[in-house]
């Protein structure tokens, strides 16, 4: 046997020996590997429902894009472009081109409209689960903004849960998934999730919520929990690039979602840096590149 072989043969002999003496399921563990997708948001790139938005995350380096469903207002529904058959197509006919990913469809209009109150608020949920029907999207982005601040308006919570569970429904019928963003601690969240009681209704987490309000990011991560989290916009208020903000260490968050055994998309939200927040491409490939060089490392 030649000196090469005979080596190549010693460590594999190795490797099968010392793989039989692991407790039981490692190698399945070790071979379960956290899967992390980058994504960037249409609105927050200066694209809000504009067929561009794809070429430019293109170019940003993202590999997926979450679409808004358009300004709200005083309408009885969104500003949905997406509801035209042709523009429709053109987006997924660019998406396959480009090899663009849609992972979310956004109704970022209750950042400052009322879900509580809002008396067409079950349109609003079904045209965008009718859109996301037609181009194949499995998560919906609700904000209950900030008239629906469970911690400043805690007297909105019933009316919320009470919402929450008929949009439930809906999103189970239609085979999606909704993840709302509140302005809850880890633990209230969970518990807000646990009294809606539906499948359908998940956290998508925010880091900068955890961050801004002085609480560990990685221990509200924990406490929330894996089945809890659909979907993560992962970055912290504006100022500095997340490779530069001091509030955030990406490597140790990686950590504790791989130990979560969490798997799914990473949106960046905002990150920008203070002396140029309306460079678009300086700002957001900063931040993808960066989320990519941690949670997509080989």
């Amino acid at each position: 046997m030649q000196q090469q072989d005979r080596r190549t043969f010693i460590n594999s002999l190795t490797l099968i020996t010392g793989s039989l003496m692991l407790p039981s399921g490692f190698l399945f563990a070790a071979a379960k590997k956290s899967t992390y997708k980058i994504a960037v948001i249409d609105l927050m790139i200066l694209k809000r429902q504009k067929l561009s938005a794809l070429p430019l995350a293109k170019e940003i380096g993202a590999d997926g894009l979450e679409i808004d469903m358009g300004g709200l207002g005083n309408r009885d529904t969104f500003d949905n472009k997406l509801a035209d058959p042709v523009i429709r197509q053109q987006y997924l006919n660019t998406a396959k081109e480009l090899g663009i990913e849609f992972c979310s469809l956004a109704m970022t209009g209750f950042y400052a409209q009322s879900f509580a109150t809002r008396p067409t608020y079950r349109k609003m949920v079904q045209d965008c689960l009718d859109t996301m029907r037609q181009m194949n999207i499995k998560v919906a982005f609700l904000p209950l903004g900030v008239q629906g601040d469970l911690v400043k308006n805690p007297e909105l919570r019933k009316p919320i849960v009470e919402r929450l569970k008929v949009v439930g429904k809906m999103a189970r019928k239609a085979g999606v998934v909704i993840g709302i963003e509140t302005s809850l601690a880890a633990k209230g969240e969970a518990d807000l999730l646990k009294e809606i009681n539906c499948k359908s209704i998940k956290s998508y987490f925010n880091f900068s919520n955890a961050i801004k309000n002085g609480r560990d990011l990685n221990e509200e991560l924990r406490i929330l929990g894996r089945k809890n989290i659909i979907q993560i916009h992962a970055t912290n208020e504006d100022g500095v690039w997340l490779e530069n903000d001091p509030k955030i260490d990406l490597v140790k968050v990686k950590q504790t979602l791989d130990e979560m055994g969490w798997n799914g998309w990473l949106v960046v939200e905002r990150s920008r840096d203070a002396k140029q927040p309306t460079n678009v491409k300086y700002n957001f490939s900063a931040n993808t590149a960066y989320l990519k060089q941690i949670f997509q490392a080989t």
